[in-house]
């Protein structure tokens, strides 16, 4: 018994000991590798062509009022983003899925997350973007990303989301 605690012991004691030693290696990698160095990590949110980029320096979606499908000034800002980021990477096909809050039936909804969703398209299209890189698909109110009956929350399911796709375009 007093060997096996002395191994345990030993063994402990040595995989403390090496993890105390970050140039144990004596090798250049660096994790935080890009990190303040204005290189982005490829894929990061700080590489100009990651989906994550898009996603969340762009802004992959915009809001819109209560049965309409006009967009704001905010979301065509964003929506000139859009543009500007699909323009430069043109590997990429995007999918618009138009969404709308609980209130009205289902068939209601469905048709106003389609007119939302092509008006996002449309917004895209006039800044340049082949129509053939662009599809549209309303959910209506099958897919709320908040679910309570106030306004806050009606607010953020009346949106259209542009969802980046990996497919080649030619």
């Amino acid at each position: 018994m007093k060997q096996i605690t002395k191994a345990m012991m030993l063994v402990a004691v040595l995989g403390v000991a090496a993890c105390t030693n970050a140039d144990r290696f004596d090798n250049d990698f660096d994790a935080g590798a890009g990190a303040g160095t204005g290189v982005a990590v490829p894929g990061s949110a700080d590489d100009p062509t990651s989906v994550a980029h898009f996603q969340q320096r762009v802004g992959d979606r915009v809001l819109f009022a209560v049965d309409q499908s006009n967009l704001s000034p905010e979301g065509q800002t964003v929506l000139a983003g859009q543009a500007a980021w699909l323009l430069r990477n043109s590997d990429y096909l995007a999918i618009i899925e138009g969404h709308a809050d609980e209130q009205g039936t289902r068939q209601y909804n469905l048709a106003l997350g389609a007119r939302r969703a092509n008006a996002v398209m449309e917004y895209l299209v006039a800044q340049g973007v082949p129509q053939s890189r662009l599809k549209f698909v309303s959910y209506g109110k099958e897919r709320p990303i908040e679910i309570c009956s106030q306004e806050a929350c009606y607010a953020q399911n009346r949106r259209a989301v542009t969802i980046i796709s990996a497919g080649l375009t030619g």
